[in-house]
């Protein structure tokens, strides 16, 4: 068993609770709380598991971290859902210059777009959109971002999380599951490398995105009339 244990860390397959990484070693989210929550924010590099439904706002989750985006740097988008709004991506503040959309003809195609473009070193953020993925294929797209300095970011859908072959955690860097909210979204990290999981808690993106979130209804308090004593 400790042998087994062993190959596993050398794999990079077990992660410690006694490993620490420093904040120099994340870029922030665009997200006090969510910062905070991450102790430092986005990995530098490394793979980034976002499980939810799509048309939640799961975008509207790492447009901020992307308008920070280093300059000289893409911003791709491989099989998104749909096609991007350019207008939506100027009102957020992202240079539509420095934005790539790929649309691959299967899913082989995809992760080998996502991988060159990682290893590139011309991209800051990849952002993938795959159904199924396998242990391999989340190690190949690990290695292609530290070689790059680049970070990858995988959209999974609650569908997907049944599958049979999709039972087991995949080895990313981070893990998060999104849930609608009204405020904004609810997330819960369910795996952080160098870290432990945090319980469920609700991210407001009213001030970002106003239209977009509903806050909470004042109670209507309707005042009795005083009894006059008699």
């Amino acid at each position: 068993m400790y042998e087994l244990i062993e190959k596993l860390k050398q794999k990079q397959l077990v992660w410690q609770g006694s490993q620490t990484q420093y904040h120099n070693d994340y870029l922030p989210t665009g997200f006090e709380l969510l910062d905070q929550k991450l102790e430092g924010g986005f990995p530098k590099c490394g793979v980034v598991e976002l499980q939810s439904v799509s048309g939640i706002g799961e975008l509207r989750l790492l447009l901020p971290h992307i308008k920070h985006n280093r300059s000289d740097q893409l911003s791709v988008f491989i099989q998104p859902p749909g096609y991007l709004c350019a207008e939506q991506l100027h009102h957020a503040g992202i240079d539509s210059n420095k934005v790539l959309l790929l649309y691959p003809n299967n899913a082989k195609e995809a992760l080998w777009a996502a991988e060159q473009c990682l290893k590139s070193g011309a991209c800051s953020n990849v952002c993938l959109w795959i159904d199924d993925l396998e242990v391999h294929h989340v190690r190949r797209l690990q290695v292609a971002s530290e070689a790059g300095d680049c970070l990858s970011f995988l959209f999974k859908t609650q569908y997907q999380l049944a599958q049979v072959n999709n039972i087991f955690s995949l080895p990313v860097s981070l893990s998060m599951t999104l849930r609608p909210n009204p405020e904004g979204l609810e997330i819960t990290i369910t795996k952080r490398k160098g870290g432990w999981p945090q319980g469920s808690f609700v991210l407001n993106m009213s001030q970002l995105w106003p239209s977009l979130t509903l806050m909470p209804e004042t109670p209507v308090v309707i005042p009795f009339p005083l009894m006059k004593q008699g």
